[in-house]
């Protein structure tokens, strides 16, 4: 199961992920043994029961179903447990691999994890951000249930979940958040996010934008690049006209489409691809597949060299 086939990582890059994980995994589980027995250890380490899976085998499990999107009894065939084993397994290393955060291109050992910290490493490296959103198709809800054509997306005429992608000209993953129901706009999704406050304490970082992101580039035109609005009478003016039009929106898109090539990376998570699970887990998914995708995409080479010291925007508890 370590197979690049089955868990989308290399031999090494496994190694490295496991070696970060398992320091915090054991404190989370000490954690949860301290607040169910309400006090100290009473026993000598390692007393009590043995977990049915190795630590290796749960990262595995969890690495083969983000990647695969094989079901629970499917793993524990494999693995010779029960689906409840790998049901635990998955649920307490997900959220370690969603909280992990985005990997720094040529920065080891730095990760961004809010939107404040990715402005702030573009402004720190002059890099142009590219934004775009993109849909997951999810189960349709219950009838009657409260909120229930708020995943309805007008644009897919599907119940989905929508998401931001940034990444910088590489198209490499920086961020991939603002989880929200199908049928919010991909603007509001990021205003609500606070994206609108990061352009106003940055002002010298530019994003390049889809046509969906027009009301933000009218709020900071020096700053976000939207596709040329279609002039009026266009159709009817001079051939040069028509034709400088299109060059101007072919140019712009070809600075963007990076993002979209991002986004496609993420699909190659099948969970992202249709997501079958409760829509309360999608946004954990979601992170936690995208900061691997970033883990590999970091590590491609870099155009141009990076010219200062980077400084997180406020320390970060693991």
């Amino acid at each position: 199961m370590s197979h690049p086939a089955f868990c989308g990582l290399s031999r090494q890059h496994l190694g490295e992920l496991i070696e970060e994980l398992a320091p915090r995994w054991d404190a989370r589980c000490e954690s949860v043994r301290r607040e169910r027995r309400q006090g100290a250890r009473r026993r000598q380490a390692g007393a009590g029961p043995k977990y049915e899976l190795v630590f290796a085998d749960r990262v595995l499990a969890t690495l083969v179903h983000l990647r695969t999107g094989l079901s629970h009894e499917a793993l524990a065939v494999i693995y010779e447990v029960g689906s409840s084993t790998i049901g635990r397994a998955i649920s307490e290393i997900r959220p370690l691999l969603a909280e992990r955060g985005f990997a720094v291109p040529d920065r080891p050992g730095i990760r961004l994890r809010t939107l404040a910290d990715v402005f702030a490493y573009a402004a720190a490296e002059n890099i142009t951000l590219r934004v775009d959103g993109t849909e997951t198709q999810v189960r349709r809800p219950k009838a009657h249930y409260p909120g229930r054509r708020a995943f309805v997306s007008g644009k897919r005429r599907q119940n989905t979940i929508k998401t931001t992608t940034i990444s910088d000209q590489q198209g490499r993953t920086l961020w991939s958040g603002a989880v929200r129901p199908g049928r919010m706009h991909d603007q509001t999704a990021v205003r609500t996010e606070g994206i609108a406050d990061q352009l106003r304490q940055h002002p010298t970082v530019k994003a390049e934008v889809d046509e969906g992101y027009r009301g933000l580039a009218n709020e900071f035109p020096d700053q976000i690049s939207a596709p040329p609005r279609k002039p009026k009478g266009i159709d009817n003016a001079l051939l040069t006209e028509r034709y400088g039009w299109r060059e101007m929106r072919r140019r712009q898109s070809s600075n963007r489409i990076c993002v979209e090539h991002a986004n496609a990376e993420h699909r190659q998570g099948r969970p992202l691809q249709r997501y079958t699970g409760r829509r309360e887990g999608y946004g954990e998914t979601h992170r936690a597949i995208a900061g691997l995708v970033s883990d590999r995409a970091a590590k491609r080479a870099t155009l141009h060299k990076p010219s200062t010291e980077l400084a997180l925007v406020r320390a970060m508890a693991c």
